[in-house]
């Protein structure tokens, strides 16, 4: 930086087709803002736009995950740090007003004050392709969820002459008879158009079952290519591994220890004593569904893991609730994946013995 150039810090507000953006000295005083188009050409006049009033010490954005994904990778290519802000809570909005330009300059000074100093997600390597390909698994398990539900409603309120012949059928059994049947009659009579719908529904199950076959066999070979250390830990498969390779990011390295890991994924303790009672609950904030993703692991070791079932066993013994020693190990698998994820410097010393 030359002598004569002062420091500034950006603030981006990010939307589908403009991006606002606001430039700061390094005392806090507003510069300028502008908008930009969401266009490569648009990121770049941010960018040269910016060092028009300084060196850009630094970038905060709200929205990395989103909106804000792709200007976070540009500018980050060209040598500039980004800062995850995150939006301004309620009280700050009522005393402060709420418009695009406000924003901009919230997330600036947000950067300068130290409020927001998260690295965003990388989004430019094989977890990303992962949670891309996760994105189409998971709308297709959510649609067949709805399609067998739909099909069990209809045959509660099916005609008998329809119902009766359905009872008693495993789901795949299910599927596999509505799928085959040919239905006759006039679709004005009930019974016809119920099993008409009936045969669609199965057809459309049978669909989805095979698309979520295909993203299985795209999945697995790369969660396994990204962390085979991961995958190979007791109770972990393809689906939970890509779930927390996904809320780590392609840069997992911005997460300082495994306890910000624990409390990305929800499972870090929070005291919650009172009076004679002195006991810890886990979080409610973090990522849900990486939470959910240490409850499955946890849920597969209790049930097939010999050294979990030895540490419930003895938590059990000494008076603890089923729901705190299942908040325990999620802690203590917390611990191992982090252990375990990729491009992350780990100490020497042994894992914990004792889940």
């Amino acid at each position: 930086m030359a002598a004569d150039e002062i420091g500034v810090i950006g603030g981006i507000d990010t939307h589908t087709d403009l991006h606002q953006a606001a430039v700061i000295d390094g005392i806090g005083r507003h510069l300028a803002t502008a908008q930009f188009e969401t266009t490569p050409e648009g990121y770049q006049r941010l960018l040269d736009w910016m060092r028009l009033h300084g060196d850009v010490l630094a970038v905060g954005i709200e929205g990395t995950g989103a909106y804000g994904a792709e200007v976070a990778r540009f500018l980050a290519a060209n040598e500039i740090t980004v800062v995850e802000v995150d939006r301004p809570d309620r009280k700050a909005r009522r005393d402060n007003g709420k418009s695009d330009p406000i924003d901009a300059y919230g997330a600036a000074t947000a950067v300068l004050s130290g409020r927001a100093g998260g690295i965003p997600k990388s989004r430019n390597g094989i977890v990303e392709a992962i949670r891309a390909l996760r994105v189409v698994r998971k709308g297709a398990v959510k649609a067949r969820t709805q399609t067998i539900n739909q099909i069990r409603t209809l045959i509660v309120t099916a005609p008998s002459a329809v119902r009766d012949k359905l009872r008693g059928l495993s789901t795949r059994e299910l599927i596999d008879t509505l799928a085959r049947s040919r239905p006759a009659g006039e679709l004005a009579d009930p019974a016809c158009a119920v099993r008409t719908a009936l045969r669609r529904l199965a057809r459309r199950y049978q669909q989805l079952d095979e698309e979520i076959k295909d993203a299985d066999k795209e999945i697995r070979p790369l969660v396994t290519q990204a962390a085979p250390k991961l995958v190979a830990l007791p109770g972990v498969g393809p689906e939970t591994a890509g779930q927390l390779l996904t809320s780590a990011g392609d840069n997992p390295d911005r997460l300082r220890s495994e306890a910000s890991f624990a409390h990305l994924c929800g499972a870090a303790p929070v005291p919650a004593s009172s009076g004679r009672t002195n006991r810890h609950r886990l979080n409610r904030g973090g990522d849900r569904q990486a939470n959910n993703a240490l409850h499955t692991i946890v849920l597969v070791r209790m049930k097939y893991d010999q050294r979990t079932q030895e540490y419930v066993a003895r938590r059990t013994a000494e008076g603890m609730t089923k729901k705190d020693i299942v908040r325990c190990l999620k802690r203590f698998v917390a611990r191992e994946i982090y252990k375990r994820l990729p491009h992350v410097t780990h100490p020497t010393k042994p894992l914990p013995q004792t889940a």
